[in-house]
């Protein structure tokens, strides 16, 4: 980075810290304080029943305090990030931004402490003292080697976890990319050489859990500023004489001949190219000094070309990112409420992380890195911070553990469920599909997947096997389809079927029948048989029509109406109802369903009660008691016009059907969202806010969906198709992996009812 960037960085990220409220935390409450009632309860009197309930039994904080959810992030400042010794205050902006990355990535309440002392004895009780509040300590840019001290004696004194992540954080990575690039080099752990560079913390204990992982003592060669660390020096700490080996060599570019490995803890420019050229064949190098690495991937490719390279920067291939690991390592000791975090956890989550970038990548990854496809291999041997997944892998692999070791207080007993959980933690729409997964899973069904030769219908397919929904069938040519799959390195296509309609053995079958359904509608036979032919929507159409296959997915490739007109060509329509859309949108821990979003222009009354019973029931299906908001400008007459009449009239229509949900209309957005709005209307038989919203026409459905979505932050469940007598779906064109696998889990879980 040049030093105008440099600046210009250092000016984006004053600017970024300053604006608005200046820091990146604030503190929410999580409990209603609008009235005097409930400060009541919150403080004085009403706070006096849990404090005697603690004081009775200790364990029950963890009940009526937010103590099991809350980690303090403490540092003195002695070593903030590769900035040195700056002091406790100027630690303040790393702390908040570690509490961020707890929020965001595990769900977990961070609170910064800077603790303004050099002297180990005052830091550790400086410390101790504060356990009653948190249910973790997580140590941050505190120097060696009293890093060391301050841990042990902390980890002694109190009975939560105390993590120095500084450390560990970065050997579990470590551990994990290592462990990748022994299998992609078919190296034996116990086998293995390495060398490291660099004394401290963060070095130390990299040594410490790959020994513990099975790297053998003598195989381990450290450097410190003064050369090797052998046997023969007088000069080493007790923690640097634990990895003290007999050797001959005394340099770092002696050490590294033959080696298999490199660590680099240490300085920019530690490495040379000519140390790389003398390593053994498919070296493995991990130079992870911040913010430049010993040596730089391009001085390493110049001279080796079969290196596996990994460094702490995001601009390169393999960043060892400590995010991977402290958020979810937490979570995992959070909720056992372990009383420390052991050797055997640290080595769970470092195994857990491995395996992860082992599986297929989903679209939300890729789309935050720009669109970068990643497949495990020397350029992704570590998973990357925003992979959705990363909650539902590692804090069980902890947590099991935790509780295998005996350190775990509340032991989870389903850990499956626990699983679902976390994944609906910051998945709001795993939250809403978890049901309907579960319902997929135990009852397998064949799926089509219409667009069979496009890579996200191909890598959803995969996806759909993989998690044991049935057997996922793509409409395309099976040399393409193969070609495609081993570019993606998806493997094989066992469990799965390929239908080229020009050489399927149904095709005659479906054209007698298309023939049979369409002839009055104008259609000739070679019409037919050219649509069969050819159109690939109408091929999986024909296929689940005449229960060939359980359900289909489609849309990536053509709108949403073309699709539409190409299925309703073949399957029917449930008797006395409606074809339209839902979308659900998911935003603040809230469910809204929103009908209809794709179909009816400007649906009659009678048309807008079927949406309205149709919705309810999906609703209902989904795990939410409907309550149905029939929206107009208008809120009961107010202002009047001619619009607002349909959904009146459609309440009407409701109210004659004698329907067993809630609903009112015509009513506004704002007030069917918003309790005490819903207040001035007394007679309104909504019992609480509306969770599905029927509106007036596809303009306001349309227009407001995507707009929650694109500019609100909701996620989008949907559009989900309703009406008709097969499923199918039809998913959007910018639809991402996991999108496509949700609408076929949808639709699957529809064709088992």
């Amino acid at each position: 980075m040049s030093d105008e960037s440099k600046r210009n960085l250092e000016r984006e990220a004053l600017l970024f810290h300053a604006t608005g409220r200046p820091g990146k935390i604030e503190i929410a409450p999580t409990k209603p304080l609008n009235t005097q009632r409930d400060l009541s309860l919150a403080y004085s009197p009403g706070v006096a029943a849990p404090c005697l309930e603690i004081q009775r039994d200790p364990t029950t904080a963890y009940d009526y305090t937010a103590k099991g959810n809350l980690v303090a992030i403490i540092s003195n400042g002695t070593a903030v990030l590769g900035l040195g010794d700056l002091g406790a205050l100027a630690s303040k902006p790393v702390m908040e931004g570690k509490a961020v990355l707890f929020k965001k990535f595990a769900d977990i309440d961070g609170i910064d402490l800077e603790v303004d002392t050099r002297e180990v004895e005052e830091f550790i009780n400086a410390v101790r003292y504060l356990g009653p509040s948190f249910g973790g300590i997580n140590l941050e840019d505190i120097k060696a080697p009293e890093c060391f001290i301050i841990e042990q004696r902390l980890r002694e004194l109190m009975d939560i976890p105390v993590f120095h992540d500084d450390q560990h954080g970065t050997a579990i990575i470590t551990a994990a990319g290592l462990l990748n690039a022994l299998d992609l080099s078919n190296r034996a752990i116990d086998e293995v050489r390495i060398v490291v560079n660099g004394a401290g913390a963060a070095a130390i204990a990299c040594v410490e859990l790959v020994k513990a992982m099975g790297v053998r003592h003598n195989n381990v060669t450290m450097c410190d500023t003064k050369g090797v660390i052998h046997k023969g020096r007088s000069d080493l700490n007790q923690w640097k004489s634990a990895h003290a080996v007999e050797s001959e060599a005394r340099s770092l570019a002696e050490a590294i001949v033959g080696a298999d490995v490199f660590l680099g803890l240490s300085a920019k420019g530690a490495v040379t190219p000519e140390m790389v050229a003398s390593m053994a064949a498919q070296p493995i190098i991990f130079a992870m000094a911040n913010p430049d690495p010993e040596i730089t991937p391009e001085d390493v490719k110049s001279v080796r070309k079969d290196a596996i390279m990994a460094t702490g920067r995001s601009d390169y291939p393999n960043q060892i990112n400590n995010v991977l690991g402290f958020p979810y390592i937490f979570r995992g000791a959070l909720d056992v409420r372990a009383r420390t975090i052991n050797e055997e956890m640290k080595i769970a989550a470092a195994k857990a992380i491995a395996a992860l970038a082992r599986e297929d990548v989903p679209d939300e990854v890729a789309a935050a890195y720009s669109g970068r496809r990643l497949r495990y291999g020397p350029d992704y041997i570590i998973p990357v911070p925003f992979d959705p997944r990363l909650i539902a892998v590692i804090p069980p692999a902890v947590a099991e553990a935790a509780m295998a070791t005996g350190v775990a207080h509340k032991p989870i007993i389903d850990m499956e469920g626990y699983r679902r959980e976390l994944s609906a933690r910051l998945d709001p729409t795993a939250a809403s599909l978890q049901a309907i997964a579960s319902e997929a899973a135990s009852h397998p069904k064949r799926m089509v997947f219409a667009e069979g030769e496009e890579e996200k219908m191909i890598r959803a397919a995969v996806s759909y096997r993989n998690a044991g929904y049935g057997t996922p069938v793509l409409v395309g040519r099976e040399e393409k389809i193969q070609e495609t799959m081993k570019a993606m390195g998806l493997g094989s296509l066992d469990g799965m079927e390929i239908h080229n309609a020009r050489l399927s053995y149904h095709t005659k079958h479906y054209m007698d029948f298309l023939y049979r359904r369409l002839r009055r509608q104008g259609y000739l036979y070679r019409d037919v048989q050219r649509m069969v032919n050819q159109d690939r929507n109408i091929f999986a159409s024909c296929m689940v029509a005449l229960e060939d296959a359980d359900a289909m997915v489609t849309g990536t490739t053509r709108h949403f109406h073309n699709c539409l007109n190409d299925i309703t060509k073949v399957v029917d329509i449930n008797p006395g109802e409606q074809v339209f859309t839902v979308s659900l949108m998911v935003a603040r821990g809230r469910t809204v369903f929103i009908a209809d979003t794709n179909v009816h222009e400007a649906p009659l009354p009678d048309v807008l009660a079927d949406i309205a019973v149709q919705t309810a029931a999906l609703a209902r299906r989904m795990g939410h008691e409907p309550r149905v908001a029939l929206l107009s400008y208008s809120t009961f007459g107010a202002p009047q016009g001619k619009t607002p009449d349909r959904p009146r009239q459609a309440v009407s229509i409701l109210e004659d059907r004698n329907v067993e949900f809630e609903f009112d209309g015509e009513i506004g957005a704002h007030v069917a969202l918003d309790p005490d709005l819903l207040k001035l209307y007394p007679f309104c038989r909504l019992s609480g806010p509306a969770n599905v919203l029927i509106m007036p026409g596809l303009h306001s459905a349309n227009i407001s969906s995507k707009l929650m979505q694109k500019l609100g932050g909701a996620t989008m469940i949907g559009p989900v198709m309703m009406g008709l007598s097969r499923p199918c779906q039809i998913v959007q064109m910018d639809a991402t992996v996991s999108d496509i696998v949700h609408m076929a889990t949808l639709a699957a879980a529809e064709a088992g009812r």
